[in-house]
């Protein structure tokens, strides 16, 4: 089992960048497939980007060449670069990593875009 924390989220202007980590404590993080998702106010939770244990990358078309997920095995952590922030990527940010029918979620951080 694994439990994640994530950490980095806040108050952006509009074309603003932040950088969310996910720490992941538990063993074998390199055998885990990780995930960023998000959920904003009265909306389900979707999809953000995705990278497999192999190192292939998925992104939703709404955050394609804006957001980057990247992870550091050494680490145990879990990145999502994000540049060129629009109002409509407020929500909340969860890191989920998944192996076989085992998933754990974080608890969250808020990313708010506004001037």
């Amino acid at each position: 089992q694994v439990q994640l924390v994530e950490s980095g989220g806040g108050l952006v202007q509009p074309g603003g960048s932040l950088r969310l980590s996910c720490a992941v404590s538990g063993r074998d993080f390199s055998m885990y497939a990780v995930g960023w998702y998000r959920q904003a106010p009265g909306k389900q939770r979707e999809l953000v980007a995705f990278l497999t244990a192999g190192g292939i990358t998925t992104y939703v078309d709404a955050v394609k060449g804006r957001f980057t997920i990247s992870r550091d095995n050494a680490k145990n952590t879990v990145y999502l670069q994000m540049n060129g922030l629009k109002p409509e990527d407020t929500a909340v940010y969860y890191c989920r990593a998944s192996r076989e029918s085992y998933i754990s979620w974080g608890q969250g951080t808020q990313v708010t875009v506004s001037s």
